[in-house]
C-alpha cells in the first residue's frame, strides 16, 4: 500500500507541477530564419486555425445536439432516410475547405522546388560520417567533422553547450544571398537538415537531389544526419554559419589560400617527425571513429590496426587499402577524400604508432604519384 501511495503521490506531484516535471514545454513549430521556413510557419498556423474552426463548429453541434434533445427532456427522434440538401453541403462545403487550403499549400511548395538563379552553388556529399561541402563557384571544398569530445560521449567529462553538434569546420554562407544545395552521398543514405532553414533533404548514392535557402539573419544555425547511416549516425552534425557579405568573402580568399598551400605540401621534404604529428591529428578526425583511437578496432567490422598485418607489412598494400578502400566492407576509399598530405602522414603514422614502430614513412609525393598511376 505504501509503494502505491508513493506512486499516486509522484503522478499527483507531476500533474500538479507540470513545469517541474516537463524539461521542455513547446508545442509549437518555430518560424526558423529564412522565408521559407517563415511561409512553412504561417501555412502551419493558417491550416491549424482552419482545423480549430472546424472542430468548434463540429463538436459544438454535436454537444448542443446531445444537451438539446437529451431523453429526459422528451425529445424523440426524427425518423429520415435522405436529405438531398444536407448531402450536397456536407461534400461542398469540405471541399471548398480543401481549396481554401491547398492554394497557399501549393505556391509555399512550388517556392520551395524553384532553385533557379541561385547566388552560389554549393555541392554537399555524406559519407560515414561527415559531410563534405564544395563551393563549385569558387573552386575548393572541404569536409565537416564532429568534434565533441569522446571523454563528454563516454560521460566521463561534463557535456557542453552545443553536445553533439560542434564541428571543425562549419559552412558559410552569406546572409541575403540565394543558396543551391546539390546534396548527394558517397555511401549509404544520409539526409542533411537545419530546423531553422525549413527543409530537409536526403543525400543519396549516384543521385542528386536540389534545395535552396536565403538566410536573413547572421548566426550559427545546427542540425543533424535525420537518416539512420550507421553505428555513428548520431555523430555527424550540420553546422551552418551565416555571416555578412563582406566577411563571407574574406574567408572565401583564405580558404582558396589555404587550398593552394595544401596542395604545395605535396613537393614539401617531410621529416618522420613532421609525418607523426599530422598524421596523429589526421587518423583522430578520419579513421578513429572505427578503428579507435589506441588502434584497436571493433572486430570484427572494423579490425585492428595495432600489430595488423596492413599497418606492419607490405607498404604498397598499406597504401592501396586507404587510397582505394576495400570492396564489401566498410574500409571507405581515402583517396578522394582526403589530400596527399594527410594521406601519407595516416599511413606513417598507422606504421609507426601504438607499438607498430615499422620505421619507415610515406611522402606525400609518392602518394601523388600512386595516384596518378592508377
Amino acid at each position: 500500500m505504501r509503494v502505491h501511495a508513493k506512486r499516486v503521490g509522484a503522478l499527483s506531484g507531476g500533474l500538479l507541477f507540470p513545469a517541474l516535471s516537463m524539461a521542455d514545454w513547446t508545442v509549437n513549430m518555430t518560424p526558423g530564419v529564412t522565408g521559407t521556413s517563415n511561409d512553412i510557419f504561417n501555412l502551419h498556423m493558417t491550416i491549424f486555425w482552419i482545423c480549430v474552426a472546424i472542430g468548434v463548429v463540429v463538436f459544438g453541434i454535436m454537444f448542443w445536439s446531445i444537451f438539446a434533445h437529451r431523453k429526459s427532456q422528451g425529445a424523440k427522434p426524427a425518423n429520415f432516410h435522405e436529405n438531398t440538401l444536407v448531402e450536397v453541403l456536407w461534400t461542398l462545403i469540405p471541399l471548398v475547405i480543401l481549396v481554401i487550403m491547398a492554394i497557399p499549400a501549393t505556391a509555399t511548395l512550388i517556392d520551395m522546388y524553384d532553385t533557379t538563379e541561385s547566388d552560389i552553388d554549393i555541392k554537399v556529399t555524406g559519407y560515414q560520417w561527415k559531410w563534405q561541402y564544395e563551393y563549385i563557384n569558387e573552386d575548393f571544398g572541404y569536409f565537416s567533422n564532429l568534434t565533441t569530445p569522446a571523454d563528454q560521449i563516454g560521460n566521463r567529462q561534463t557535456k557542453g553547450e552545443n553536445y553533439l553538434l560542434e564541428v571543425d569546420n562549419p559552412m558559410v554562407i552569406p546572409v541575403g544571398k540565394k543558396i543551391r544545395f546539390l546534396l548527394t552521398a558517397n555511401d549509404v543514405i544520409h539526409s542533411w537538415w537545419v530546423p531553422d532553414f525549413g527543409f530537409k533533404k536526403d543525400a543519396i548514392p549516384g543521385f542528386i537531389n536540389e534545395a535552396w535557402t536565403r538566410v536573413d539573419k547572421p548566426g550559427t544555425y545546427r542540425g543533424q544526419c535525420t537518416e539512420l547511416c550507421g553505428k555513428n549516425h548520431g555523430f555527424m552534425p550540420v553546422v551552418v554559419k551565416a555571416v555578412p557579405e563582406e566577411e563571407y568573402n574574406t574567408w572565401v580568399a583564405e580558404k582558396k589560400a589555404a587550398a593552394e598551400k595544401e596542395r604545395e605540401l605535396t613537393q614539401k621534404d617531410w621529416s618522420m617527425e613532421e609525418l607523426m604529428e599530422r598524421g596523429e591529428k589526421a587518423y583522430a578526425t578520419n579513421c578513429a571513429a572505427c578503428h579507435q583511437a589506441d588502434g584497436s578496432g571493433a572486430p570484427p567490422a572494423f579490425p585492428a590496426l595495432k600489430g595488423s598485418a596492413i599497418a606492419t607489412g607490405d607498404i604498397a598494400a598499406h597504401i592501396d587499402i586507404v587510397v582505394n578502400g576495400k570492396s564489401g566492407t566498410a574500409m571507405q576509399a581515402f583517396g578522394g577524400q582526403l589530400n596527399e598530405a594527410d594521406l601519407a602522414a595516416i599511413i606513417t603514422y598507422e606504421r609507426n604508432a601504438w607499438g607498430n614502430k615499422v620505421g619507415d614513412m610515406v611522402t606525400p609525393k609518392e602518394i601523388f604519384d600512386y595516384k596518378n598511376q592508377q
